[in-house]
């Protein structure tokens, strides 16, 4: 059986242990505020990001390079890796999959890369499964299928304050920004076909949040064996951890993780924003 390795970009939202711990190889994407270019998961928190939007001041993403994928994909061979499947965040979003696919051209192993069609913990979850049926000695193409498998099962409900950070980062659509100036509601989004679209329109916060943990404990509880489930936000943490609290008693369980989100997400979406992402097992 071919040795395997798995590699992933930073969108994904694992921390440096985790990463380690499951044997994925992280590549970063980089991130400009102002005029300065930061490496995220290296150089720049989700709190920058959220002052300096809160300033006004700029802040854009970059993809990685073909070259920054090509450099691990060679590491990854030189250290006995016989196959590679990346896996990354949605290719209507980023041109991340895109860079991925033409450094695979020039790898000295196969890659298969994946577009797991979602973004944050959701893609962080697809290389977790893809690193399991790695553990579990199936090949590359079952390793991919198992990635894939996680990214369409998955549902990511998204709380934000306003959408004009997504509006203007060309990640939802004049309508769906319509939606929520136009009428004064607190849209719920998700994502559909690696896009962000308005799943339901509510008029407070309150009950925004509310309608998103009723939305999460559904989608947990249309599995009999099981699911993941994470907290995100950006400069919320109070009610991120309040939404944790009682989803994990909802859910039955002792705890649901809850971390910022990474700071190329964050720079889209803006202060504010709680999502819940829910993986199934099935």
């Amino acid at each position: 059986m071919a040795k395997v390795a798995i590699v992933t970009d930073s969108t994904a939202s694992l921390a440096p242990a985790d990463a380690a711990k499951e044997n994925i190889a992280v590549v970063p994407l980089q991130v400009i505020i102002g005029a300065a270019v930061h490496t995220e998961g290296v150089d720049v928190t989700a709190d920058m990001i959220a002052e300096a939007l809160a300033s006004f001041v700029p802040v854009s993403t970059s993809r990685p390079t073909p070259d920054d994928f090509l450099r691990v994909y060679r590491d990854l061979a030189d250290e006995g890796a016989e196959a590679i499947v990346s896996v990354h965040l949605s290719s209507k979003m980023s041109g991340t999959y895109d860079s991925a696919l033409l450094a695979a051209k020039d790898s000295p192993v196969p890659v298969t890369v994946v577009d797991s069609a979602q973004v944050g913990i959701a893609t962080g979850f697809a290389a977790g499964r893809a690193a399991e049926a790695r553990d579990a000695g199936k090949d590359a193409a079952e390793v991919a299928a198992a990635a894939r498998g996680a990214g369409e099962s998955s549902t990511i409900l998204l709380y934000v304050d306003t959408l004009e950070y997504l509006k203007r980062g060309g990640r939802v659509g004049p309508a769906a920004a319509l939606i929520g100036s136009a009428l004064a509601v607190k849209p719920i989004l998700t994502i559909k076909d690696g896009v962000v679209v308005p799943l339901e329109r509510v008029r407070t916060a309150a009950k925004a949040l509310a309608r998103v943990e009723a939305l999460a404990v559904e989608s947990a509880q249309s599995c009999d064996k099981g699911f993941q489930i994470g907290v995100q936000h950006l400069a919320n943490p109070s009610i991120a951890n309040a939404v944790a609290g009682r989803l994990a008693v909802a859910l039955g369980v002792d705890s649901i993780p809850v971390d910022e989100v990474g700071a190329s997400i964050g720079a889209h979406v803006g202060p504010g924003m709680i999502s819940v992402t829910v993986t199934p097992r099935c």
